[in-house]
């Protein structure tokens, strides 16, 4: 029953079956609980994931599969030193539970320390997994230091390299480097490209500038592989270049315009001070819909680039009367203002 309300993602349930049944966990049951506790991660799951990681019997913490788990959830509860203790404590390592270590880094903001574990690895022979090889990728992306990601990528054997998620991983790794010309080459190889490889390839040409590009690769991306990703990152890329003309014909042919599509407009047209069409998206937007905080900001980020100091009071009154109790966005707000 457990097994059933996670695998349908009733988490809250099946933490209510955790707390009432008693009787003792095997190794399977304590694994389903940590992933369990992992999905909600909120405090009563923090609360009850780091409870029966207390009283599991030691001998489970060398079976790979419960360990990963436990360690997984520990990084998603932020709790990076008991995650570490945790990993230490273990006698055999395998390359899953190095991949949860990793991706745990890179979750809480300490992808650097992806690199000593890389060499700790190579140091006991262990070799990196597919999943492992994509965490350290991530993790290269991060860093940003072309020296890192080349490294990374002379390392990885040409059978995984030539796997359609390392090569998406890849791409998106050398566009956030800089790296264009590498990602372009990475993805000309890919035989059977997907939404994400095609999505990451357009993020890439828009973080480098290259608006054009962007929306020249979404042209050639067959319909159905678009989705709403691929409309913002091309939607993106055209703000980001300047190309106002290019977004305007790819937002009115979005047949399903969704808040963030419409929150992404609105930034592009704030961006380039196209103040009376950006409220008029947001006024549409509004008269079947919630107001949204995010589209106000990037309007009023927008005023504040064109020091328009008229319209950015304007439009933090509207905020103010809008959204009383959003007091971190309305401190924002104060900033761009002053």
């Amino acid at each position: 029953m457990m097994k059933g309300y996670v695998g349908n993602e009733m988490f809250e349930k099946a933490l209510d079956l955790f707390e009432k049944i008693d009787i003792e966990f095997d190794d399977v049951t304590y694994t389903i609980a940590f992933n369990c506790c992992a999905k909600l991660c909120n405090d009563r799951a923090m609360k009850i994931g780091k409870k029966l990681l207390a009283k599991m019997p030691e001998n489970y913490r060398n079976d790979n599969i419960t360990s990963t788990s436990a360690i997984d959830m520990l990084m998603k509860f932020g709790d990076v030193e008991s995650a570490e203790r945790m990993f230490r404590s273990i006698k055999a390592k395998g390359a899953n539970i190095y991949g949860a270590l990793m991706n745990g880094y890179n979750l809480n903001g300490e992808s650097w320390k992806c690199f000593k574990i890389f060499e700790e690895m190579k140091e006991k022979d262990i070799i990196p997994d597919e999943i492992a090889w994509n965490i350290l990728i991530g993790a290269s992306s991060k860093s940003g230091m072309l020296h890192h990601c080349q490294y990374i990528v002379n390392q990885i054997p040409l059978n995984i390299q030539n796997k359609i998620r390392i090569q998406t991983a890849l791409i998106d790794m050398w566009g956030k480097c800089g790296s264009i010309e590498k990602a372009k080459n990475i993805f000309d190889l890919v035989v059977d490209r997907d939404t994400i490889t095609y999505n990451a390839m357009i993020n890439s040409f828009g973080l480098n500038g290259m608006g054009s590009q962007a929306a020249e690769l979404y042209r050639e991306m067959p319909n159905n592989l678009r989705n709403q990703v691929s409309q913002i990152c091309v939607l993106n890329a055209c703000s980001h270049a300047g190309l106002l003309h290019e977004a305007r014909t790819i937002f009115n042919e979005i047949s399903l315009k969704t808040e963030s599509i419409i929150t992404t407009m609105v930034d592009c047209l704030s961006r380039l001070f196209m103040f009376d069409e950006a409220q008029k998206l947001i006024e549409d937007y509004e008269k079947t819909n919630t107001p949204s905080i995010v589209m106000y900001m990037s309007l009023l980020s927008g005023a504040r680039n064109n020091r328009n100091s008229n319209l950015s009071e304007k439009i933090y009154k509207r905020m103010k009367t809008l959204f009383p109790n959003a007091k971190e966005s309305l401190a924002a707000g104060v900033v761009l203002l002053s």
